[in-house]
């Protein structure tokens, strides 16, 4: 699969990345079905597949229940062959999301994550936001402390996973990469995509099939059209239908560089 540079990290990434919400938490969820969660087997199979389709991002999360210890438990000993990003300040137990963005709880956050993933180094961090992009930005030690955690070589990239284009745009000063939705039903953030690219910093698109309410293949092709996303992530646990998104996503790249 064509590879797209993170921005400046240093990193290029393949224009689908993996999702991992599915394979680790099935409770309080936007989609539009329920599901069980997968066996182990199921997800060894699963991630193996993943990275055998040429897709080299694989995207988790504290707040995904059971994600982070499987990737770590399946893949680990491919770690060099993918760009692996985690999260702090959100975490799921008892079926509800708690938020601490202190420093006390982002360092600890990052040392559990890399114990889970079972890897010396995390290659990108965001922030996971409540949705108070501005307040976290502003009013924590949530951005010092990862900018801190990354000057230790413990994080290669930071970045903030927010919900508002004031908190993208905000992130801009410090982060290396930048988390938004952005699909056809919703195009805010579409002006920051591009004030992000032009200062050189990496756009993850989370959220391009609006949680599974849109057509993959439109969605898909309407996200890889704008060249200055790095990136969209796609979840899910059929190995058939991320084949599927992978092959729309190879024909819309040589459509567009055509």
């Amino acid at each position: 699969m064509i590879q797209r540079s993170l921005g400046r990290t240093g990193f290029c990434i393949s224009p689908i990345g993996f999702g991992s919400f599915k394979i680790g938490r099935n409770q309080k969820i936007k989609y539009p079905q329920r599901y069980d969660l997968p066996d182990e087997v199921t997800v060894e199979r699963l991630l193996n597949a993943v990275l055998d389709m040429g897709i080299t991002y694989l995207d988790t999360a504290p707040a995904y229940g059971l994600s982070e210890e499987r990737i770590g438990r399946a893949v680990s000993h491919r770690r060099k062959e993918f760009v692996l990003s985690t999260k702090v300040g959100e975490t799921f137990a008892g079926g509800k999301s708690i938020y601490d963005y202190s420093t006390d709880a982002i360092r600890a956050s990052v040392h559990r994550s890399l114990r889970r993933l079972r890897t010396d180094v995390l290659d990108l961090v965001f922030i996971h936001s409540d949705g108070n992009d501005l307040m976290i930005l502003s009013q924590t030690d949530a951005v010092e402390t990862l900018l801190d955690l990354k000057r230790q070589g413990l994080v290669k990239a930071v970045g903030l996973s927010g919900k508002t284009v004031e908190g993208a745009r905000r992130s801009l000063s410090w982060a290396d990469v930048i988390m938004v939705e952005y699909h056809l039903s919703d195009r805010s953030h579409e002006e920051v995509i591009a004030e992000a690219a032009a200062q050189g910093r990496g756009v993850v698109v989370k959220k391009g099939l609006a949680s599974g309410h849109l057509d993959a293949g439109a969605a898909v092709r309407f996200v890889l059209a704008n060249r200055q996303v790095s990136s969209l992530i796609i979840g899910g646990f059929n190995p058939d239908h991320i084949r599927q998104n992978v092959a729309i996503a190879e024909s819309a790249l040589v459509q567009s560089s055509g």
